[in-house]
């Protein structure tokens, strides 16, 4: 449990510093993710998320 909260700090300190160096971009980003279609969103979340699944497997396995 104490891993998971970790991890889900990182991913905030992370997606935070982001905006914090870069805010026009992040913008310009959130606008284009308007024309992506959302299967190609969804396949791409699926990867994402099948790739964490399999690196948290190895690392701690």
């Amino acid at each position: 449990m104490k891993e998971l909260i970790i991890a889900f700090g990182l991913l905030l300190f992370i997606e935070g510093i982001l905006y914090a160096i870069f805010p026009s971009k992040m913008k310009s980003m959130l606008r284009k993710l308007e024309f992506v279609k959302d299967s190609q969103l969804r396949s791409g979340g699926l990867i994402f998320a099948v790739l964490g699944f399999v690196i948290i497997y190895y690392i701690k396995g």
